[in-house]
């Protein structure tokens, strides 16, 4: 049976970083259905048909569902942020991807010991990390 992923990215923090979401997600695909597809989408509309609290409902359960979360967090977002908390309670394996030319992770993810952190400064070595995240699996 093939895992189940859970991506977090932002969408309403900003969707800057979409692009490198949506090659994240291809590459975890190779090891596992990722529950939250969506997130690599281009457009996103914001103002869909679900209301926030079925958005919210629905990704819990996914959270529920999944074997393990990847997070890329150089995007601040509140909603992500949420979704490792709940990961943590949930005793998920959370893997915490950021790039530290452009960001500095928070102290509450960096500082937690739970997270595995893997810090990167080019796609080449954020993929080589993931890869070697996705292989141990």
């Amino acid at each position: 049976m093939k895992l189940k992923a859970y991506f977090a990215g932002s969408i309403r923090g900003g969707r800057n970083d979409q692009a490198l979401y949506a090659r994240m997600i291809d590459a975890v695909r190779e090891k596992a259905d990722v529950l939250t597809e969506h997130i690599r989408l281009s457009t996103i509309n914001l103002n869909e048909t679900k209301n926030d609290y079925d958005i919210h409902t629905q990704d819990m359960n996914w959270m529920k569902e999944c074997d393990f979360v990847i997070a890329e967090c150089t995007n601040p977002s509140l909603g992500v942020g949420y979704e490792l908390a709940s990961a943590e309670h949930l005793h998920k394996p959370v893997h915490i991807f950021y790039n530290t030319t452009r960001t500095q992770l928070s102290a509450m993810l960096k500082g937690d010991p739970y997270f595995m952190i893997h810090p990167y400064t080019t796609e080449e070595e954020l993929f080589t990390q993931l890869q070697q995240v996705l292989e141990a699996l």
